[in-house]
């Protein structure tokens, strides 16, 4: 079963950009979250997260087309595959995702997006960051506009749950990670 040790290790060897470190943190962070609330794996969701745009530095207009090969080739197992593969479902593969855990990658990859953007607009950054804020900036199409709404709301309609109990999910899956995805607001830095 892939580790996050190992996931790390792998990214490594494709992800040098300090942004998409930081969201593949931020789907790390969310998808143990997700793994928590459906009784499954922690560690292994968060694994599949934080690997999940392995190609996408080295080949964004080919996302996920150099991904399966290399990752079988490192050991990776098939459903892990499968579900990296899914969740540019209807975007760079047709691969549908099908399982909990394919779902909840394909939702949260463009949901921790808004919710960064949120947090990074709070003095307290996501540390205090509520759903109920989150959802006024979720519903203003002009806020973090390149975020797809629409794949959001598709991704919580397979998964049966409303878009704000996903949403808290995983903004309490990210606020242990404030620091390490530079989400702690203005005020900290003010106090460093």
């Amino acid at each position: 079963m892939l580790t996050l040790e190992r996931a790390k290790e792998l990214n490594a060897t494709m992800v040098t950009e300090p942004h998409l470190i930081v969201h593949s943190t931020n789907v790390m962070a969310a998808m143990g979250a997700m793994a928590r609330h459906f009784g499954e794996d922690e560690e292994h969701w968060k694994a599949v997260g934080y690997l999940h745009d392995f190609d996408y530095e080295k080949y964004p207009e080919e996302h996920l087309q150099h991904t399966a090969e290399p990752l079988r080739e490192a050991g990776v197992d098939d459903a892990d595959i499968r579900a990296i593969l899914a969740h540019g479902w209807g975007i760079c593969t047709d691969v549908k995702p099908e399982t909990n855990m394919e779902k909840s990658l394909y939702t949260v990859d463009e949901l921790t997006g808004i919710i960064e953007a949120c947090a990074r607009m709070r003095p307290k950054g996501i540390t205090d960051l509520e759903v109920k804020s989150f959802m006024k900036k979720f519903k203003d199409k002009a806020f973090a506009r390149k975020c797809n709404r629409d794949l959001i709301k598709q991704g919580c309609e397979m998964l049966g749950m409303d878009v704000k109990d996903v949403a808290a999910i995983v903004i309490e899956g990210m606020k242990p990670y404030a620091a390490e995805i530079g989400l702690l607001g203005t005020e900290a830095g003010e106090q460093a």
